[in-house]
């Protein structure tokens, strides 16, 4: 399979808006690591997301609370060492910038710091506006997350599709203005109705990246071990599956212990 080449430029928050503005959709995918990312990046992807979906991943856990700054970081940093082309965007993790607006421009500080990252990720609207604002004042672009926030998991106690009440959807429809009014570069809107995040993605000027939010956002990402096949036990209905790595790496793996196992392996021009 050929590399995409048709513009190796590298991709920045204003090739975004100006993709949006020409009607070209947008393609993000996650990595946690450096070959993934080197990966994803040589095949054309348009933006990789450090998530902190990693909690879930790559460490195990149900949620995404128990992600810290300082994995968060670990992973950016390996991610943007493989990366060239690709704008890279960083969630910022629960805990690091709701309630203190301070302390949350010194955590995004930070990251930027210490990862050489393009942009930040954070969950929320009018909630979290303190906190936007002043990140934005130190240079730092932000990516807004309505919809689903799975950092927020614990007050919906779901993951079911959001805003599909007129009031939430309404208010959804508020804090995306919002976001962008106030600097957000780009707002993810994840497994909302498509009715309504193709209303919002056609009301602002700012791109859209859905994720179980319909074909009528500005592009669209999913969590790359999901979309491999690596991770067989999510089937969310905006899931596709682009492969079967768990059936590919697991045959494998077994075919190396059984030769190993055989003696058949290392053979002789497998040794020194």
């Amino acid at each position: 399979m050929s590399t995409y080449t048709e513009d190796n430029r590298k991709v920045t928050t204003r090739r975004l808006i100006e993709m949006k503005q020409r009607g070209e959709k947008i393609s993000m995918l996650t990595s946690y690591d450096y070959t993934m990312a080197k990966i994803v990046d040589q095949s054309g992807i348009d933006c990789i997301l450090v998530g902190d979906s990693a909690s879930n991943v790559m460490a195990g856990n149900v949620t995404t609370l128990p992600m810290t700054i300082d994995q968060m970081i670990y992973h950016a940093q390996g991610v943007v060492r493989g990366t060239k082309r690709a704008l890279v965007v960083v969630d910022m993790p629960f805990g690091t910038y709701q309630g203190n607006s301070k302390e949350a421009l010194s955590n995004a500080i930070r990251i930027m710091k210490e990862t050489g990252a393009d942009c930040l990720k954070l969950e929320g609207g009018s909630e979290i506006r303190e906190s936007i604002e002043r990140i934005l004042t130190a240079g730092i672009p932000v990516i807004g997350h309505l919809g689903l926030t799975p950092q927020s998991i614990n007050k919906f106690g779901t993951y079911t599709v959001r805003a599909k009440d007129d009031a939430e959807a309404a208010k959804l429809i508020e804090d995306a203005k919002l976001l962008e009014e106030i600097g957000c570069c780009g707002l993810v809107l994840e497994k909302i109705p498509a009715k309504l995040a193709t209303q919002v993605s056609k009301e602002l000027n700012i791109p859209t990246i859905g994720i179980g939010a319909g074909n009528g956002c500005d592009g669209q990402v999913l969590v790359v071990h999901d979309m491999l096949g690596m991770n067989q036990g999510f089937s969310p209905r905006f899931l596709r599956r682009y492969a079967d790595l768990h059936t590919v790496m697991t045959e494998a793996i077994s075919k190396y212990v059984e030769d190993v196992k055989s003696s058949d392996f290392p053979n002789d021009k497998e040794q020194y």
